[in-house]
């Protein structure tokens, strides 16, 4: 029977050696592995939703351990339809597409992305007859899609008014480009998008930016985070760290303003000098605890019905959750 010498590898031994080294590779792999997510916006040139790509840029998501892919969507409606065809695991949407859940769409409302809509404007064209929100009434108005937070404002701001919901007339154009067709071809009067999309058309003589709904509308939550059920159930681990990259991609444009707008310009597609203008309006409404308010809750809820999304008013705290989110409160 032979004996093991010490120092000597048997063929047992060497077996053994081969196993522990390839289970220590595994191991190691596994821990630096990324996890995919896909995250869905409802617009392409939103500052606010620019933490996707201005956070892998930063290296912030891969700290987490995630890898994000981005795809398109042409507003709210449409994105809700990628998410309940498991097309993402994240949706970047406004907050009155919170009626979904309501009307059992498979996902859940786990993070405020920005509140009141500084963001947000209505934008005329530089000749137009219409020179203040006074004129409006009769007006046709561009929107992206029915039952986007674009329709929700047009009819807000005709109830504001005092023209009831129905006194301006939306024209559903989709995104950015039919927007602007629309508007120099005489189809609509102004449409509802970006404020920055008015910058760019200010500075080409084109048009101009007529109201800053973040004016009229104090407190909402404009922007909100949608994770599908199915992350929800099988990883709330990735949800919660993807809510704390985006918290940390958030704080870096806070504290680094000039080298966020160099990357926000890169993702929006809007120039420097436009988005430099964008981002002093913008950053003010991006929430630092992601953390849901009573008081916008409340008003959201009120407009399910104007959306024509629901025709009863749910229970607000049916409608999201925030235990995914750091415990630290306001």
């Amino acid at each position: 029977m032979a004996m093991n010498t010490p120092g000597l590898l048997t063929r047992r031994n060497i077996h053994a050696a081969l196993v522990l080294a390839a289970a220590i590779l595994t191991t190691g792999s596994a821990a630096y592995a990324q996890d995919v997510v896909r995250v869905g916006k409802t617009a392409s040139n939103a500052l606010a939703f620019s933490p996707p790509e201005i956070g892998a840029a930063k290296g912030i998501w891969e700290k987490h351990g995630l890898k994000v892919q981005v795809q398109q969507y042409a507003g709210d409606a449409r994105m809700q339809q990628g998410m309940i065809a498991n097309e993402i695991d994240f949706g970047l949407g406004s907050g009155p597409s919170m009626g979904f859940i309501a009307r059992k769409a498979p996902i859940m409302t786990v993070g405020v992305i920005a509140d009141q809509p500084l963001s947000m404007g209505l934008i005329t064209g530089k000749d137009s007859k219409y020179k203040k929100p006074e004129d409006l009434k009769g007006s046709r108005v561009g929107i992206t899609t029915n039952g986007s937070l674009t329709y929700w404002l047009a009819r807000e701001l005709s109830r504001r008014m005092g023209w009831g919901p129905d006194g301006i007339r939306m024209v559903p154009l989709g995104s950015i480009t039919g927007q602007i067709a629309g508007l120099k071809s005489g189809q609509v009067d102004g449409f509802i998008m970006s404020a920055s999309v008015g910058y760019m058309l200010d500075e080409k003589n084109e048009g101009e930016v007529m109201l800053h709904f973040g004016d009229m509308i104090p407190d909402f939550h404009t922007h909100v985070v949608f994770a599908n059920n199915r992350i929800v159930k099988d990883k709330p681990d990735v949800i919660r760290r993807f809510l704390v990259g985006w918290m940390e991609t958030v704080e870096f444009m806070r504290t680094n303003p000039e080298e966020a707008i160099v990357l926000a310009s890169k993702v929006t597609g809007i120039p420097v000098n436009i988005q430099r203008q964008e981002f002093g309006k913008v950053m003010p409404m991006m929430s630092k605890d992601m953390r849901f308010k009573e008081s916008a809750l409340r008003l959201i809820v009120d407009s399910f019905q104007e959306l024509k999304i629901l025709d009863f008013k749910p229970d607000p705290k049916t409608l999201y959750t925030e235990e995914f989110l750091p415990t630290a409160k306001r």
